[in-house]
């Protein structure tokens, strides 16, 4: 019994010392995490960053802000010109393969003429449409050539016995007959008044059945059997990191119907112009930003700062971040151009839009080039009052000399045999599952041998690369450095600890809304040698703490070395979560049809913004307050390739960068949703791409097995700096590896 006692007295002890100690770790712990809060701000608070609002969808709004001067505003349209051609997948322009264009089936209408057209805007894919002729007895006399992107409804679309007589009592159409079909009659009345006039076809519409009108118009739903990275349909994760669309064969097709257009004998190149109304308004204001020979255009019933266009055929991920269609349409001043405004979207045009698009021309003296008609007591139209505004337009701007006003005709429309382009003696090409397939390959091989053409060898290639995959990349990040002057420093507190200090920020982009929590360590041990290092993690700054909380080993090495270190939360990181669970899927707009389009159209992706708080820390750091003498990037636990990308986008601003790829290959992607998502990213080179832009400046890689890619290899010795660029020969001590090699003299 005895023993008992002294046993429990004993264990008593025991137990109470064990609590003691219990205690004691606590409170050493409790004081260590507290030292180590790398939260800026108050618990269960996220920063009131804009980007965490629902993302824009194409119903937002898209004003036109004018630049301060003509300067200005020029550098902005390069910059949008190269957009638009990179979204749409024709950055650089593709080779021009032949048309073999083939004219037949030729009938004739009092003062014109109709014939069916085919040609291959590529191999194997054909553009279809009808080609309207004066027939006034002129003979060797150069034209005006106009071109009819038709829009949605089919060049053959037909409103139909009854609603077309009530058209005609409403005052929005003429005739009976000709009315019925609106788009064939603009093309029937420019060919009275002297022009070639070709309307083509949209993909899966009339005769171009090689793409449904299904998958070219009515997309909705994912298919997994359409992903892979050796076969892959249309509106894949693939196709899109290749800058595959439905909008990108469209704005090729229209670039080739040009062609051809301008090709026919009879054709004044001097005097083109360009119309569509609605989903070939659309068609009208991208081939009028990007192709120069335009000499006109009206496109209608689609510019404005509202709705944007609700097809998957209008929409293209990276076209409209940013901006909209009224300054897409801008691009073309100080052009003649024209348009009207109706009860639909464009009713605001005439406060909101027109204005600034005067704006634009009176840049350049040009005010009487751009007009927009109000007509808000019709609804959504091409019809016969909005076509005789267009042929007004033409007639003097093409330097037509006809009569004002210029009346529509009434003539006997075209019957199915007259306006179908295939028949027995010209067949109908194959389309198709595997047609998409073999087309989406052709088009990713004609790509991938153009990009690889451009791997540098010397330096006016090194140039060349840096202006046209570099261009593409900084298209697609849509962001360079920020002015110093945008950002906005709120200081959140200092902490003493051994060896260094640490500082908590807000950093704010007020023009943007954008607000980063930023931590930044001070050696106090060692002095600082005016190095900073801007460490980037997957995790956030709290990479900068091992599993304990306690500081990594290899930042207090950086901090003894004399180098300050700054790190942040990048969006969607650390402080961003309400939860605290790392982001697994990127959130997307309502619309319930799965194309990315209808995201990525108009919203920067989540990697894409987090290169962007990679750039504002960048500038930030760079500020001559900080008296930085050498600023290094290191990227690792998943941040490699964004800080690569950030190191791209502003190669000179980066001493040294250290990255640590993990191996990571966007092509190896499944869905659009994944937060690594980048539009583009494959068809310009992928991660080792990113890597090459680095050149000439000093670079550490990681996860690549020890190897580099060819592509950086090359790129460093085309700079004349094949020494800058180290591979890591091991996987083990990566971080320690990569800091030590910052840090070093």
């Amino acid at each position: 019994m005895i023993r008992r006692i002294s046993l429990s007295r004993h264990m008593q002890r025991g137990c109470r010392a064990a609590a003691v100690l219990v205690l004691m770790l606590s409170v050493l712990a409790g004081a260590a995490a507290e030292a180590n809060d790398l939260r800026v701000f108050p618990t269960g608070q996220r920063p009131p960053d804009a980007r965490l609002k629902a993302p824009k969808d194409l119903n937002g709004y898209f004003p036109l802000l004018v630049p301060e001067s003509k300067d200005a505003w020029e550098v902005r349209a390069a910059e949008l010109r190269r957009r638009v051609q990179v979204a749409t997948g024709i950055w650089p322009l593709p080779e021009k393969t032949p048309l073999n264009p083939v004219i037949h089936g030729k009938v004739s209408r009092p003062g014109f003429t109709v014939e069916k057209v085919y040609f291959e805007s590529v191999p194997d894919h054909f553009v279809t449409g009808l080609l309207f002729r004066p027939a006034d007895g002129k003979s060797n006399v150069k034209r005006p050539g106009v071109l009819c992107p038709h829009g949605h409804g089919g060049r053959l679309q037909d409103y139909g016995a009854a609603r077309i007589r009530q058209l005609i009592a409403d005052g929005a159409e003429r005739f009976e007959k000709s009315g019925r079909y609106p788009k064939l009659a603009r093309c029937a009345q420019l060919a009275r008044m002297g022009c070639v006039v070709f309307i083509f076809d949209m993909l899966g519409y009339a005769d171009s059945t090689q793409i449904s009108t299904q998958l070219a118009h009515r997309f909705a739903k994912q298919r997994p059997d359409f992903e892979g990275q050796q076969s892959w349909g249309l509106f894949s994760t693939q196709a899109e990191m290749r800058l595959q669309s439905i909008m990108g064969m469209q704005t090729w097709n229209s670039i080739r119907a040009l062609d051809f257009l301008e090709q026919l004998p009879e054709v004044d190149g001097s005097r083109l112009a360009v119309t569509g109304g609605s989903g070939g308004g659309t068609q009208t204001i991208l081939l009028c930003a990007i192709d120069s020979r335009p000499a006109a255009a009206f496109p209608n019933g689609m510019v404005s700062t509202a709705m944007q266009g609700g097809c998957t055929c209008e929409n293209c991920t990276l076209l409209r971040v940013g901006t909209g269609n009224v300054e897409l349409a801008a691009l073309f001043a100080p052009k003649p151009q024209a348009m009207t405004a109706a009860n639909d979207w464009t009713r605001d045009m005439m406060s909101k839009g027109y204005p600034e698009l005067r704006q634009v021309y009176a840049m350049y003296g040009a005010q009487e080039n751009v007009y927009c008609r109000p007509l808000l007591y019709f609804p959504h139209n091409y019809n016969y009052v909005s076509r005789a505004t267009m042929y007004a337009w033409f007639n003097k701007h093409l330097k037509m000399g006809l009569k004002d006003p210029v009346l529509e005709e009434d003539y006997e429309p075209l019957t199915p045999e007259e306006y179908t382009v295939w028949d027995a003696q010209h067949p109908k090409p194959t389309g198709g599952e595997a047609y998409e397939r073999s087309l989406t390959k052709y088009l990713a091989e004609q790509s991938d041998a153009q990009i690889a053409a451009l791997i540098p060898h010397d330096a006016d290639t090194s140039a060349r690369y840096r202006e046209v995959v570099g261009g593409a990349f900084r298209s697609i990040i849509g962001r360079g450095l920020a002015q110093q002057s945008e950002i906005v420093r709120t200081k959140m507190g200092d902490q003493k600890q051994d060896g260094f200090i640490l500082f908590k920020d807000k950093l704010r982009l007020p023009a943007r809304g954008e607000e980063l929590p930023v931590v930044s360590l001070f050696p106090t041990k060692t002095a600082w040698n005016g190095d900073v290092i801007i460490w980037l993690d997957g995790q956030g700054k709290s990479g900068l703490l091992d599993a304990s909380g306690n500081v990594r080993p290899e930042v207090l090495k950086a901090l003894q070395s004399g180098a300050s270190i700054v790190s942040a939360d990048l969006f969607q990181q650390g402080e961003f979560l309400a939860d605290g669970q790392p982001i697994t899927q990127q959130r997307t707009v309502k619309n319930p049809r799965q194309a990315a389009a209808f995201t990525f159209a108009y919203n920067d992706t989540l990697f894409a913004r987090r290169v962007h708080d990679i750039l504002t820390l960048i500038s930030w750091t760079q500020n001559e307050k900080h008296q930085a003498k050498r600023i290094h990037l290191l990227g690792v636990n998943g941040a490699g390739v964004l800080a690569a990308a950030a190191r791209a986008i502003a190669p000179e601003a980066i001493d040294r960068a250290a990255i640590d790829t993990g191996g990571f290959r966007f092509t190896n992607l499944t869905s659009y949703l994944s937060p690594d998502f980048l539009p583009g990213a494959v068809k310009y080179g992928d991660t080792p791409a990113l890597l090459a832009l680095s050149a000439p400046q000093p670079l550490w890689v990681a996860g690549e097995n020890g190897k580099l890619p060819s592509v950086v290899t090359r790129s460093y010795a085309a700079s004349g700096q094949a020494n800058k660029v180290v591979a890591a020969k091991s996987t083990k001590n990566v971080l320690d590896s990569a800091v030590n090699w910052l840090i070093a003299p």
